[in-house]
């Protein structure tokens, strides 16, 4: 935050774009990893008509508002910071795996690796972003922890090709996350996060 003060506005653009670039790519990653194209498919439209039924981005963006007075912020791009690091922290299978390592086996080595690569992806998105960054960890903490605490409860149900599938889906809610800070088209990405319930729905016909 203290290097957005020093970067001039085209450099601003520039690395905002590099941001964008680099977001299509981890979701283009991900959503190769998908077991069953039709699920896909089936996930998002069942994504899409929960989420925009009760219209979760409105809803999201007012929670975000309201942390946003609270810490006294005046950052434009509060919320758009808030969601996009979200996204890119918390879903994808490194984040699923580590935590049920760590519940299982009080194994932290795969957290620690995705922490790392966490980290250096939070300076480059609080560069553009500023604060809000910093608040993705309350959703990742929650997230997070309760995978952990739950581990092996929950571990014979989040098989290896379970996974893959909540990957691709995620994976194709970055790509969208990555158009929209392109500017190539802008998707209401908060409103498609459902689509990561239906996977666990129609996990039987994985």
């Amino acid at each position: 935050m203290i290097f957005k003060r020093h970067i001039s506005p085209q450099i601003h653009k520039t690395v905002f774009q590099a941001i964008g670039l680099c977001t299509l790519l981890i979701g283009m990653q991900m959503a190769l990893r998908v077991e069953n194209l039709l699920l896909l498919i089936f996930s998002l439209l069942g994504g899409a008509i929960i989420g925009e039924g009760f219209d979760l981005e409105k809803k999201f963006i007012f929670l975000c508002e309201k942390l946003k007075q609270k810490c006294n912020s005046s950052s434009p791009t509060f919320t758009q910071g808030l969601l996009t690091s979200f996204l890119i922290f918390c879903i994808g299978s490194l984040t699923i795996l580590g935590a049920l390592e760590e519940g299982i086996s009080h194994n932290p080595t795969l957290l620690f690796t995705k922490a790392t690569l966490d980290g250096f992806t939070a300076i480059a998105l609080s560069a553009s972003y500023g604060i809000g960054v910093l608040f993705s960890i309350i959703p990742l903490f929650i997230y997070q922890t309760s995978l952990t605490l739950l581990a092996k409860a929950i571990q014979p149900f989040f098989t290896p090709i379970l996974i893959n599938q909540l990957t691709a889906v995620g994976g194709i809610l970055i790509l969208g996350l990555g158009l929209s800070l392109l500017k190539i088209k802008e998707i209401r990405i908060t409103n498609l996060l459902p689509s990561l319930i239906f996977v666990l729905i129609f996990k039987d016909f994985l």
